[in-house]
């Protein structure tokens, strides 16, 4: 007994001081171009995918997190997740903002996408996937298993969240300040909350070996989508229509890559996408070394956005 008492008390709780704090923002679209980085349509409508992938994936990590909140044995811990679910909520909603009063109304589809999504995050990793209820004794094993997939994707987006806020380039180019806003706010939160997922998978009995397999799912997964997305918004525009992206053709894949390797700050290059999965794989990896809170908070605290919010309140 003195044992399992003594297990309960290192159980893996916070491991940050700092309080997350939740911004209520909003974004204005009416000025935003389709090319929002001027002269770079393949890059803007990369980047442009990205609304379309988060609603649905970031509302279902929302749910989640409120169905294992009454697991949380640490204050600190459920503390984070708390703000965690405010900030991923907000995130959801901007993003879904720009689907619908900014790229719906420059006449791009983005139903099919927004389908697709729905029934990834709605049906396939649901608590009952495409229906069927999982029995009592694997319910934990399920949850414990999406709860993985998060924090392997917050990994990922704490990476993306450093290339955006770190990156001056698409500002030098002339980008749209309202995207710009968008992306490199969101990037920071990202980087505020980097810890909150892989605390609470660790905490609740997430394993070393699964970040391996969940790490190879999760990686192919969302580059897959990311580019099957990316593909069908840019058949939609005329100067794609010859070439008709696809995620299953070899000429999205290379121009990515070639347009990443002539610059690497108009886009990252999937190969270095990847590559920043293998620190993730570490047993000594540490999502606090992956970022500086400070940086994050600097942008936070003048970023167009929220000191817009902060008016509206006052």
């Amino acid at each position: 007994m003195k044992l399992l008492s003594l297990l309960k008390k290192s159980k893996i709780g916070s491991s940050i001081q700092y309080q997350i704090k939740p911004r209520k923002v909003k974004f204005e679209w009416q000025q935003t171009p389709v090319d929002w980085i001027p002269n770079q349509p393949f890059v803007s409508y990369f980047v442009n995918e990205i609304n379309m992938i988060l609603p649905a994936g970031e509302f279902w990590f929302c749910r989640l997190y409120n169905k294992v909140l009454p697991q949380i044995s640490d204050e600190k811990l459920k503390q984070d997740v708390k703000a965690f679910i405010r900030q991923e909520a907000m995130h959801a909603q901007a993003h879904a903002s720009a689907n619908k009063e900014y790229l719906s109304l420059r006449n791009i589809d983005v139903e099919r996408n927004l389908k697709l999504m729905d029934f990834l995050f709605g049906k396939l990793l649901a608590d009952q996937p495409l229906g069927l209820s999982v029995p009592k004794p694997l319910e934990h094993q399920w949850d414990l298993f999406r709860l993985g997939i998060i924090a392997t994707v917050e990994h990922m987006t704490c990476v993306l969240g450093k290339y955006v806020l770190y990156n001056q380039y698409w500002q030098q180019l002339g980008a749209d300040p309202s995207m710009l806003d968008l992306v490199k706010w969101h990037g920071a939160e990202e980087i505020e909350h980097r810890t909150v997922a892989f605390d609470l998978y660790r905490h609740l009995g997430g394993g070393y070996i699964a970040r391996y397999y969940l790490s190879v799912v999760v990686i192919a997964g969302v580059l897959g989508l990311w580019v099957d997305g990316a593909a069908h918004i840019m058949r939609q525009d005329k100067r794609f229509k010859s070439i008709h992206p696809s995620v299953f053709k070899p000429w999205i894949w290379r121009e990515w890559y070639r347009i990443s390797q002539q610059d690497n700050r108009l886009m990252p290059s999937p190969l270095w996408l990847v590559s920043q999965q293998l620190g993730y794989l570490m047993p000594w990896y540490d999502p606090v070394q992956e970022a500086k809170t400070e940086d994050a908070l600097a942008y936070l605290n003048h970023s167009p956005a929220a000191k817009r919010a902060i008016l509206k309140v006052a």
